[in-house]
């Protein structure tokens, strides 16, 4: 008889959460009762869920000790809140928003570094790293060993759905404004994002550089096993409402042989590698899409030890709800 389980879906209004519920359908998690949580304001309101509406509880007053598993996707502060009180309940945890201490709870990557989980103790709190830090360790650990990465460069233009539901209003808002020949007054965004490039998604540190860029070449670095490995990391914000796209240069040991790159990439299953006579987007290709896609792979101009690659991804499903699920699969097959 299959063993199913007692789950918590924290943050279940938000657009990661509905995510996270519709796949746990899809994928025919093995669940008991599924408990959607969220914030006081949220409670009493429902979320679909195999054909029936399940009413929304109130995360001040729910029983962690009730589930077996719970999924964090409220933001960082909620985590940091309740995340320990779940875990001192004997409920797993799984954060989508980077709210503890990697040392407390592992980033993990199926695709890249499943292995740590052996080393993770009950109750098991991990971290399901940022959209774009999952969507390059697919890409990045697929490639061939013998490549020996040195340092890796990121430009990641980002969707507004980075910012949760908000931001998908306001991009929508702001288009509205602008199409009807209103004027504009930027709200979530300090200034106009409608068909606009911001070139940061968050205030700078004294040294310019945003918490996400910080927190993406951490990631990077312990999902690689590679803790010194120099990463440079550059987010902007693009008007697309769902789906990242990373523009990655890497530099080698020694000459990229670009053929060993296409075959590595090919074969690996959570990759979808598009030939370099087109190239993948995010409306076109990545959104909806349980894959990261990798097109423009090629040598650099006149270094041959430099390695190109352009990656689209859906930075709500792949690279947050899918991940934190596959995370929950491997989790109740090997150690719960």
């Amino acid at each position: 008889m299959t063993r199913t389980f007692d789950i918590a879906v924290i943050g279940a209004t938000g657009s990661v959460g509905e995510a996270l519920v519709q796949l746990l359908e899809e994928r025919e998690f093995p669940v008991a009762n599924l408990h959607v949580i969220a914030s006081g304001e949220s409670a009493g309101s429902s979320v679909s869920y195999k054909g029936k509406n399940l009413r929304v509880k109130d995360l001040e007053t729910f029983d962690f000790s009730s589930v077996r598993l719970a999924f964090f996707a409220a933001g960082s502060k909620v985590t940091q809140k309740y995340a320990l009180q779940a875990g001192a309940a004997g409920c797993a945890v799984i954060d989508l928003a980077s709210g503890l201490p990697a040392a407390q709870a592992p980033r993990v990557v199926p695709e890249a570094n499943a292995q740590v989980l052996a080393a993770v103790a009950a109750p098991y709190l991990m971290t399901s790293p940022s959209a774009p830090g999952v969507a390059l360790a697919t890409v990045l650990a697929a490639l061939p060993e013998s490549l020996s990465i040195r340092r890796v460069t990121v430009t990641a233009c980002l969707a507004v759905s980075s910012r949760g539901r908000e931001g998908i209003a306001e991009l929508a808002r702001q288009t509205a404004e602008l199409l009807n020949g209103r004027s504009l007054e930027p709200r979530l965004f300090d200034r106009q994002m409608a068909f606009n490039v911001l070139a940061q998604v968050e205030q700078g540190d004294s040294e310019g550089h945003s918490a996400l860029e910080r927190q993406i070449a951490a990631e990077l670095q312990e999902l690689l096993a590679i803790p010194t490995l120099p990463v440079a990391v550059t987010c902007i914000q693009v008007p697309v409402f769902f789906g990242d796209s990373l523009s990655v240069s890497l530099q080698a040991e020694s000459s990229i042989d670009i053929k060993q790159v296409y075959a590595a990439l090919d074969a690996a299953p959570s990759v979808e590698l598009v030939e370099l006579d087109d190239y993948p987007t995010v409306v076109g290709d990545a959104v909806g899409q349980d894959v990261v896609y990798v097109g423009r792979v090629r040598a650099g101009l006149a270094d041959p030890a430099e390695l190109n690659l352009w990656i689209a991804s859906d930075n709500v499903r792949k690279g947050a709800a899918l991940n934190a699920v596959q995370l929950a699969e491997l989790l109740i097959k090997h150690y719960l």
